[in-house]
């Protein structure tokens, strides 16, 4: 019978070729000295992600055209040592950013795509158009890649001291608001070889989940119709309407709409619809955004718009063509990650709002007509399927593609006020503020703790990996419409910035110059008579 002492023996001894060996790691949870470095890490950079938030929400640039964010992005990321691949899956805007050896792959990703049309002057309560007509950034995609940015270069610091193995790769959500380039991502192998994956999306909220998030999958297809052309007045008899033809698309997709599912959601918007009415139109599109809850769904969904486009053109004799411009799986976040990064979640805890911050809120809110809520000053609690109960469907996300492909979560950070309207200017008017800049340090702190979690604990990423493969992928398996044959839309929204560029460029944000964005813009802030009271 071996003596208790002769087991410590043993132990140690497998402790220390645990170390001896390359890719391995004897510890089980980053120590307190190494979470407090990786904290003081964002801490120390909470300047460069002001100015990096400041600089993004300045170039307001809309899907596919993200040129001066993605140059302004990966140049930082450069020279802190990352290797940049630019123009990944086929996209002039996608890029990836790698740095480590060893150990576990994590990804690091957020989008960075505004919307068009809302240009909004950042520090003021009354909506006024930087530019008017252009992008802006109504969602906030403006704060997330900085947050990981700040995130991963403190724990690249952290890693490297400590001789910690491991991998990061940093990407970007290009076109996020066109749901047009995840899908893209992964059929093309970006995400072959990673264990964990985090996203971000701004937030007023701090917090995460795991399981079914509830939101819809989607499927966004362009159906052009061919028609023949003639006077509309003089022989008409000889034309054929593109046009009929999608409006008759349009009232029979309403008529069934009736008899759908309450869980589906879909919209169009007519991109063309023929030159001048003395011609009968020769050719007419319509874009459709088709959203359902789960795969089969989705599938459905999308087979039955095809359906009623091939019944539009055999009723007006016109011939019909479309193109998958983009996908979104539904959302499902890997429980393990999630708990973990809840945890850290909660030890960074919510910003210290300032009064300033405070009454700035309540203006926006006030001003635009909005319920007045108080900055939160707690998190959020860890959403669960049980907490977030029965869903009726919604807006979509295609970080989903992603998250059907390896194991990974969202962290939603606090950046924005309480109550705003989503894909509208009032979501734009805090984002280039210390509202935006306070909930970007606060999650950079939560992300990099995080990814220390992953990189220091080989039970997190295998407990990751067994939730993935045998519960969420027990009843669905990822099925995307998108084949092989399909292409990224990269036209989109090209003529609108060759005609807003050169009007947005005299606002871009001069970090050298001025401290702040409010400061090179001279906005007060909080405004003139906002208070908290």
């Amino acid at each position: 019978m071996r003596r208790p002492d002769a087991y410590k023996t043993i132990a140690a001894l497998l402790a220390g070729a645990a170390l001896a060996l390359p890719g391995l790691s004897a510890r089980a949870e980053p120590t307190p000295e190494m979470r407090q470095a990786a904290i003081a890490g964002v801490e120390g950079r909470a300047k460069l992600a002001q100015e990096m938030v400041d600089s993004v929400f300045s170039f307001a640039e809309p899907g596919f055209q993200e040129v001066r964010t993605s140059e302004y992005l990966t140049g930082i990321l450069e020279r802190n040592g990352f290797k940049i691949e630019r123009g990944v899956a086929g996209i002039p805007t996608a890029w990836t950013a790698t740095w480590g050896s060893g150990g576990p792959l994590i990804a690091l990703g957020s989008d960075i795509d505004g919307l068009l049309g809302l240009s909004q002057v950042p520090g003021v309560a009354e909506i006024k158009p930087q530019v008017p007509g252009a992008p802006g950034h109504g969602e906030g995609h403006n704060s997330g890649m900085p947050m990981m940015i700040v995130a991963a270069l403190a724990a690249k610091d952290v890693m490297e001291k400590n001789k910690i193995p491991g991998r990061l790769m940093l990407w970007p959500g290009v076109a996020e608001e066109l749901l047009a380039t995840k899908a893209f991502y992964v059929r093309d192998g970006l995400f072959k070889d990673v264990d964990a994956s985090i996203f971000a999306h701004v937030s007023r909220d701090f917090s995460t989940g795991w399981g079914p998030a509830g939101n819809n999958g989607m499927v966004s297809v362009e159906y052009t119709f061919h028609g023949k052309t003639a006077h509309s007045a003089g022989q008409p008899w000889a034309g054929r309407s593109a046009l009929d033809a999608v409006e008759l698309m349009n009232a029979a997709w309403n008529m069934r709409r009736e008899h759908l599912p309450v869980t589906q959601r879909s919209h169009y918007v007519i991109t063309n619809g023929g030159g001048q009415p003395n011609i009968v139109p020769g050719e007419a599109s319509v874009w459709y955004y088709f959203r359902e809850q789960e795969f089969a769904s989705i599938r459905g969904l999308y087979e039955l718009g095809n359906k009623i486009a091939e019944a539009a053109a055999m009723a007006t004799d016109t011939k019909v063509e479309r193109r998958l411009l983009g996908y979104a799986a539904p959302n499902y976040g890997n429980k393990p990650l999630a708990e973990a990064a809840y945890a850290n979640i909660q030890r960074v805890g919510m910003p210290q709002w300032s009064e300033a911050d405070q009454a700035f809120a309540k203006a926006l809110q006030q001003t635009n007509h909005l319920r007045v809520e108080p900055l939160a000053s707690e998190v959020a609690p860890l959403s669960t399927p049980d907490s977030r109960g029965v869903s009726m469907g919604g807006g979509s996300d295609d970080i989903g593609d992603i998250m059907w492909t390896v194991p990974t979560i969202t962290i939603r950070y606090p950046s924005n006020v309480p109550n705003m309207i989503g894909h509208n200017v009032t979501s734009a008017m805090a984002m280039a503020t210390p509202i935006a800049h306070k909930g970007v340090v606060a999650g950079a702190k939560a992300v990099t703790l995080t990814v220390l979690d992953i990189a220091t604990t080989p039970k997190l990423v295998a407990d990751a990996k067994d939730y993935f493969q045998n519960v969420q992928l027990k009843d669905q398996k990822y099925d995307p419409v998108l084949t092989a044959q399909d292409k990224p839309a990269i036209h989109l929204n090209a003529e609108i910035m060759e005609r807003m560029r050169p009007k947005m460029e005299p606002y871009y944000y001069n970090p050298k110059k001025y401290k702040t964005y409010l400061d090179q813009l001279g906005i007060p802030y909080p405004p003139a008579g906002a208070t908290a009271d």
